[in-house]
């Protein structure tokens, strides 16, 4: 595949500086760069499937009309954590 070049990126020294002193041993700052950028990118996505899926949720419960309230969501969570706990404990 082939690779393409982001735009150059104009930072105050300090930004640079920080960054340099946080790099692990034989990490170049455009390695951390691109990591960052990756990093960043997944969590965008992430984000938007997220409020995609909440959207959509939200639009199944006015359709339906079927909601719940805190509470029950609540207590629904807590018995699903309580019987994986009993069942780790086995």
């Amino acid at each position: 595949m082939k690779t393409a070049t982001m735009p150059a990126l104009r930072v105050e020294p300090e930004l640079r500086q920080a960054a340099e002193e946080i790099l692990r041993p034989g990490e170049t700052l455009s390695a951390f760069v691109e990591d960052s950028l990756r990093r960043n990118v997944d969590l965008r996505r992430s984000q938007q499937e997220f409020i995609a899926r909440g959207l959509a949720s939200r639009d199944a419960a006015k359709k339906s009309g079927a909601y719940f309230s805190a509470g029950e969501v609540l207590q629904e969570l807590d018995d699903i954590l309580a019987s994986a706990r009993k069942k780790a404990r086995k």
